[in-house]
């Protein structure tokens, strides 16, 4: 202070005019403040010029249409191509303008991350994983999984899980026709990805499709419960003070948490203690993607759990939602399933099916690779419903987007699947029609658009590492359930609805019936064995 004190004397020695030290004091102080009132003055002027993206409504109009969430937004979509929502701390930003999204998924990647928000509000379900983390901690989890999902032995174990796995459902259902009973094909299709990506995950058969392990059906029930759960978060402000208080949908997703952790462990447990003591055993396979983690390196279990927990949710939910809204796309458009049903038998060479078990042998890579209207049929499903409908990224530093508008920091800014799909300026007037031909050329080859245009997977360096290991699942088991039977829905009159949750389940279920499709030859009792 002395110093700053002498500096001002000397300072008055210099001015023009003969001025007392006070009041040279105080003619620095008033120079001080024009500077920084100015400044502020410039920096409102500033503001002033800066174009917001229209109001659509506040996150209270979220929470009113909670159980329409989806098609709430997309009716604001079709109003603005990118709108907010006022909260009482940020302001969302959601966009349907394909612009925008491969603004903020690739030239701007680094300034819109998950952020704290949304890390707080997973982070309790899918722990320090893939989907919830930034910066260093999400490139070394990039970068681990990368390498593994590009492995041969990884696409070749994965396809052997999903043929074994489609074989057993494709029973069950064989089952419900010769019963001639209803079933809920989303439920078991749940069951069977679940079983699948836990094989592919753990080296665990759970068998949750046929129910020998009761603790598999505990875990999964409680997953699906986590994960509705921790969606209400983003639309209940008062969500923290329930967790502190240990009551409502916050006291239910720390049971259901605690149900998945305990789960988890003892399967991370039993595997370590397994490689442990098969060390130098070389008729131990090492396929399944913890096992491939643990003979690299020995790895913190809480890492471990949550980067596998991540596959699970990516694996399971998705692939089973999107084939759950495909059987009914086809239910509804008979002559869409008769026409894939053909592709597959010509794909396949397979003038008759004998055995499920024997077909599903045949549903090699190459003639996967023949069936470009399956494909674009599973990608018009995904087009309509999305596996996950909406995702968020924070705005880590003010922004302009290409549209023109402003963004602040702080903003939680959102692309939007399954608005996207809907909108007319992106796909035209046919958009809310499901027309698997818009994917394909002139010769029937399947044509991809732009992943800005088409969100289903994300894009730029975030782009979904399993898209072609999804794909891969939903074809073998399209395949073969195609290729055996003919779906029908058990109540043509219901109005089939969403649950709101982080992935696109059908509320209630998706009742069918199935028959057999059997070629002339065909014996049903060869078909079933």
């Amino acid at each position: 202070m002395e110093s700053l004190l002498r500096r001002a004397k000397n300072f008055c020695k210099f001015l023009p005019f003969n001025f007392s030290f006070s009041t040279s004091i105080t003619f620095i102080f008033i120079i001080f403040f024009s500077i920084f009132f100015v400044n502020l003055l410039v920096r409102k002027l500033h503001e002033k010029k800066k174009k917001y993206h229209p109001i659509g409504g506040t996150v209270l109009h979220q929470l009113k249409n909670f159980n329409r969430l989806h098609d709430y937004m997309t009716d604001l979509a079709e109003k603005y191509k990118t709108y907010r929502l006022i909260g009482l701390f940020r302001s969302e930003v959601y966009t349907s303008d394909p612009a925008n999204v491969e603004y903020m998924l690739k030239s701007n990647f680094e300034n819109y991350g998950k952020g704290e928000y949304n890390y707080s509000n997973l982070k309790d379900l899918l722990g320090d994983g893939i989907f919830t983390v930034d910066g260093d901690k999400w490139r070394e989890q990039r970068k681990v999984s990368s390498y593994e999902f590009s492995t041969r032995v990884l696409r070749d174990f994965s396809s052997v899980v999903f043929r074994k796995n489609v074989v057993k459902l494709s029973n069950l259902v064989s089952e419900s026709v010769i019963s001639n009973q209803p079933m809920d094909i989303q439920d078991l299709f749940m069951k069977s990805t679940l079983d699948s990506i836990f094989k592919v995950a753990f080296g665990v058969d759970l068998d949750s499709m046929c129910g020998s392990n009761e603790e598999g059906a505990i875990f999964s029930k409680a997953f699906d419960d986590a994960s509705a759960f921790t969606l209400y978060r983003y639309v209940d402000i008062l969500w923290k003070m329930k967790k502190a208080l240990g009551i409502g949908l916050e006291a239910k997703l720390k049971r259901s948490v605690k149900v998945i952790d305990e789960f988890v462990y003892k399967l991370i447990s039993n595997k370590t203690e397994l490689m442990r003591k098969s060390q130098d055993d070389p008729s131990l396979k090492k396929e399944d993607i913890l096992s491939r983690f643990l003979q690299f390196t020995e790895t913190d279990p809480k890492y471990l759990r949550d980067i596998i927990l991540n596959f699970i949710i990516a694996g399971k939910d998705t692939t089973a939602t999107t084939l759950s809204w495909f059987i009914y796309m086809l239910c509804k458009h008979p002559h869409v399933q008769e026409k894939v049903a053909q592709e597959i038998k010509e794909a396949t060479d397979s003038e008759e099916v004998e055995n499920i078990s024997e077909f599903a042998a045949t549903v090699s890579e190459e003639a996967l690779e023949k069936m470009h209207y399956l494909h674009a049929a599973l990608t018009e499903t995904l087009r309509l419903y999305p596996a996950v409908p909406v995702d968020a990224k924070i705005c880590l530093s003010e922004d302009t987007m290409p549209d023109g508008f402003s963004i602040k920091k702080g903003d939680m800014v959102c692309y939007q699947p399954y608005a996207m799909g809907r909108m007319r300026f992106i796909w035209g007037d046919d958009a809310q029609d499901f027309k698997p031909e818009r994917w394909l050329d002139e010769n029937g080859c399947f044509r991809s658009e732009s992943p800005f245009k088409f969100t289903a997977f994300q894009a730029g360096p975030r782009i979904c590492l399993g898209k072609e290991f999804a794909y891969r699942q939903m074809k073998i088991f399209s395949s073969v359930l195609l290729r055996c039977f003919i779906f029908r829905l058990s109540d043509e009159k219901r109005v089939v609805k969403y649950r709101t949750m982080i992935n696109l389940h059908i509320d209630g279920g998706l009742s069918v019936r199935a028959f057999h499709r059997l070629d002339k030859s065909t014996n049903i009792n060869k078909l079933n064995t």
